[in-house]
């Protein structure tokens, strides 16, 4: 069949009768469809509908086939065994009994044609990288990456027609993506894939615009997506502008109608009071004036109404682009200034900084290394939340820490009571006019920070530390693009390239540590060493 999953007319809304969807119709066909949106609009909402897990208020979804889903959240029985995981132990306790001279019925109708289920889940795990974990280990014994490749590798021998891939790379390691990425390109069948991982979008055939409840398609991949969408944002803004002096324009006539029937109706009053002619001739003439008058003030005013439409649907069609901006002179650092100083360091957990390690003047550090490896604990040594097992990590400059779980904010106060007890000697003025600059206007500075989106929250977070006093000269952020958005991730890409201050950002990102302008490139790997040019991703993936 051409289209393997049909949406039509679906509703769906909350309990508290907030609505996601009224009315959709779409359909997924053949290729790789990513499906993006900001945080909320209901990306994931709707892979629970097409997957059955959720219930539509109304409407139909029908899929030709059987589905396969891989959620946000996985949580595997860490007692199980990776066959059962697999969920192939039957068969192949049927296989083995068969090997064994056991030949009852029930065994061969287990197996039924899947005489090589063993080889082909082998075979899956070795394309995932997982070529090391056995199918008689217990999932308990894998990280958590490959507990994520594993529910992948269940679903690639299910071999589904239609799969729904929920954010796949959240917490994956450089090298975990890497395979998953392997597998999504040769994925013969239907996919839907949510994501703001860019390079998992440069993948797909397709794009699935989900805005205001409605999908508007794109074909090709994310860089064509982006490269429509920006002509279409710059044809928008015209139509703003063409709108808006249409708008001034007929209020100008407006304005000079209703000053021409003024005039009017003061000379026929003034005709009336001389009575110059007969009085039948002059009651005539002033209804005829006023049918005229009431005939050329509907027309204008239908005009101004016409051109506050064409207005709004213009402004309708321009996306809300507000950028995170920073400018904050007392975080830079002059070039050769002694920021950071790591000697003969040995973390908690095993890894080690061998010899001396200096971060200079204002450098931009990515930190790469498999989920593990102690990235988080190399940042936490140096934020002084952790001592080393030996040697010393000192910063010689003001430093804040935004850690993955953003656990900085006290969800019990609101944005503005958060980022003053960063900077208690910051007049409530001030620090509201700094929270403008991200994002928190009037009555968002007032939100508690228990009730933010993923988005909100790591805005807030990350204001609460740059705005903090005093202010910060070395940023370290780890893994900070998980669960945001795109919209998210463009406005933390920005307000870090304003940041002046020296930068560590742990992460797997890399097209988004390439965005904001990284001079130096480590992989910790047992040790810390540095990786250079084009060499960051081959190294850090081989």
């Amino acid at each position: 069949m051409s289209t393997s999953v049909t949406v039509t007319s679906l509703s769906f809304a909350w309990p508290d009768g907030t609505a996601v969807f009224q009315g959709l119709d779409t359909a997924f066909g053949p290729g790789r469809t990513g499906l993006v949106g900001i945080n909320g609009s209901g990306k994931s909402t709707l892979l629970k509908l097409i997957a059955g897990d959720l219930a539509p208020a109304g409407g139909a979804v029908r899929v030709s086939g059987e589905i396969g889903c891989l959620p946000q959240n996985i949580t595997l029985d860490t007692a199980l065994r990776v066959d059962e995981a697999l969920g192939i132990a039957a068969q192949r306790a049927a296989l083995h009994a068969i090997e064994a001279g056991d030949a009852a019925e029930e065994h061969f109708e287990t197996v039924g044609d899947d005489w090589d289920v063993e080889e082909r889940a082998l075979a899956t795990l070795g394309e995932l990288g997982l070529g090391h974990v056995g199918l008689d280990r217990r999932i308990g014994e894998v990280s958590g990456g490959e507990s994520v490749l594993l529910r992948l590798a269940a679903l690639l021998l299910r071999r589904p027609d239609v799969l729904l891939l929920d954010e796949p790379t959240n917490n994956l390691d450089i090298y975990a993506r890497k395979r998953l990425y392997e597998a999504v390109a040769a994925w013969p069948g239907v996919m839907v894939v949510v994501s703001h991982d860019r390079e998992l979008l440069e993948l797909v055939d397709q794009i699935a615009d989900l805005r205001s409840g409605k999908i508007t398609w794109y074909g090709g991949n994310f860089s064509a997506y982006e490269e429509t969408l920006a002509t279409e944002q710059e044809a928008a803004e015209r139509m703003v502008r063409v709108a808006g002096a249409d708008l001034k324009k007929q209020r100008r006539e407006l304005v000079d109608a209703q000053v021409k029937l003024a005039r009017r109706k003061r000379y026929g009053q003034k005709m009336w009071d001389q009575k110059r002619e007969p009085k039948i001739i002059m009651g005539a003439r002033k209804r005829a004036a006023q049918e005229s008058a009431g005939k050329h003030r509907i027309l204008h005013e239908e005009k101004l109404a016409a051109a506050k439409e064409r207005l709004d649907e213009a402004v309708e069609a321009v996306r809300d682009d507000d950028v995170i901006r920073v400018d904050l002179p007392y975080t830079a650092v002059p070039p050769g200034r002694e920021v950071l100083t790591l000697r003969d360091l040995e973390l908690a957990y095993g890894a080690r900084v061998a010899g001396g390690f200096d971060l200079r003047g204002p450098e931009r550090i990515a930190l790469l290394g498999r989920n593990g490896a102690g990235k988080t604990t190399l940042l936490r040594t140096i934020a002084g939340e952790l001592q080393p097992v030996s040697g010393e990590a000192r910063a010689h400059v003001p430093m804040r820490f935004l850690p993955q779980r953003l656990d900085v904010l006290d969800d019990e106060r609101t944005v503005a009571e958060n980022v003053a007890r960063f900077a208690p000697g910051a007049t409530d003025n001030r620090i509201r006019a700094r929270l403008a600059r991200f994002l928190f206007r009037g009555g968002r500075a007032d939100q508690q920070a228990a009730t933010l989106s993923g988005g909100e929250r790591f805005r807030a977070a990350l204001a609460a530390l740059m705005l903090a006093e005093p202010a910060p000269q070395l940023l370290m952020l780890d893994e900070p693009t998980n669960n945001l958005d795109m919209a998210s991730v463009r406005q933390l890409t920005t307000a870090l390239e304003s940041y002046e201050g020296a930068l560590i950002v742990a992460g797997h990102d890399v097209p988004f540590l390439e965005s904001i302008g990284i001079t130096r490139w480590l992989l910790l790997d047992g040790e810390l060493r540095e990786i250079t040019g084009n060499d960051h991703l081959g190294e850090a993936t081989a």
